[in-house]
């Protein structure tokens, strides 16, 4: 899962983000709510963390346009604001939870995962191509019925090439969606992960186009 965090305090951006990473995620920071509305209409991340009170505009302003963009976009609201006015107008307006600071990081990555299972369950609880099963509650995936062991990389390359099946996925927008910006990202790492994931799944499943970029083909 891509997550868009949008946060102006330097040690929480850092704690938050190596919390964040050592669970799988992949993380990118903004400090101002003008630069993240322009991110989410560029490209939407799986997830935004957004504080309030951010140094340009109010957070709230920046859910409100990020909602134009996207009705389905997960929100939690990371705030100092702790009265229930705030919280209701936050909620109001579309926010999927909504949590006060101080926090402990336990409580943020449950609330994480439950809107990760819930976003999961609202667009589709599997995809079922050619024989395998991609589980997106469980984040499991099993091939003619066995499970197979994947990695969190594996299973987020798998995800976005089964979402898009019959599309041609470009190496650059499938490390978008698997590394954070600024990450160091040798030039053979999607390359590795196909090789890899191409040994668990049937013959051909994954196939490369070449000068482009990989597909999965409907049946």
């Amino acid at each position: 899962m891509q997550i868009l965090l949008v946060e102006d305090d330097v040690a929480l951006i850092d704690a938050l983000k190596k919390a964040l990473v050592t669970e799988g995620f992949t993380v990118n920071c903004l400090s101002r709510g003008q630069h993240a509305i322009t991110s989410v209409k560029t490209e939407l991340p799986d997830m935004v963390i957004l504080d309030l009170g951010l140094p340009d505009m109010d957070g709230l302003d920046v859910m409100r346009s990020m909602r134009a963009t996207s009705v389905d976009l997960p929100i939690l609201i990371l705030t100092a604001r702790s009265s229930l006015d705030d919280k209701v107008a936050g909620l109001d307006l579309g926010a999927d939870d909504y949590l006060v600071k101080p926090f402990d990081v336990d409580e943020l990555l449950a609330r994480i995962r439950v809107i990760e299972r819930r976003a999961s369950s609202f667009k589709h609880s599997g995809l079922t191509i050619g024989g395998v099963l991609l589980d997106m509650v469980s984040h499991e995936v099993s091939v003619a019925g066995k499970t197979i062991n994947m990695s969190r990389r594996e299973f987020m390359l798998l995800k976005s090439l089964m979402e898009n099946a019959g599309r041609v996925l470009t190496k650059e927008s499938l490390e978008s969606k698997l590394y954070g910006w600024g990450e160091e990202i040798s030039s053979n790492a999607i390359e590795v992960h196909i090789h890899h994931l191409r040994k668990k799944l049937p013959d051909r499943f994954i196939q490369t186009i070449r000068g482009v970029g990989y597909i999965i083909k409907r049946p």
